[in-house]
C-alpha cells in the first residue's frame, strides 16, 4: 500500500505550515497502518461511494479515493465548519 498525491493535493501541501504537515505526515503513516485508526476518523464523504475524508486535526481534513492497493490523496483543506 502506498499514498500519493494528486497534483491539487501537492500544491496545496507545499503551500501548508511546517506545523501541518507534520500532522498530516503523521495522519498519513495510520492511514497506510490502520484504515479505521481512530484519531483518522475515516469517513464516506457526501454519500458518494468513491470519495473519502481523513481528519488531521480539528480544523483540517483531507479527500481521497481508494484505487486498491494505494490511497490517492485529492485534497487537503481547512475543514469548513
Amino acid at each position: 500500500m502506498e499514498i500519493e498525491l494528486a497534483p491539487n493535493a501537492i500544491k496545496q501541501y507545499k503551500k501548508l505550515p511546517k506545523s501541518i504537515k507534520k500532522k498530516i505526515d503523521k495522519q498519513f503513516t495510520y492511514l497506510l497502518e490502520n484504515f479505521r485508526h481512530p484519531s483518522l476518523n475515516i469517513k464516506k464523504y457526501g454519500g458518494s461511494d468513491d470519495i473519502w475524508q481523513g481528519r488531521i486535526d480539528k480544523s483540517w481534513r483531507f479527500y481521497f479515493h481508494i484505487v486498491s492497493p494505494d490511497y490517492i490523496i485529492v485534497s487537503i483543506i481547512n475543514h469548513p465548519k
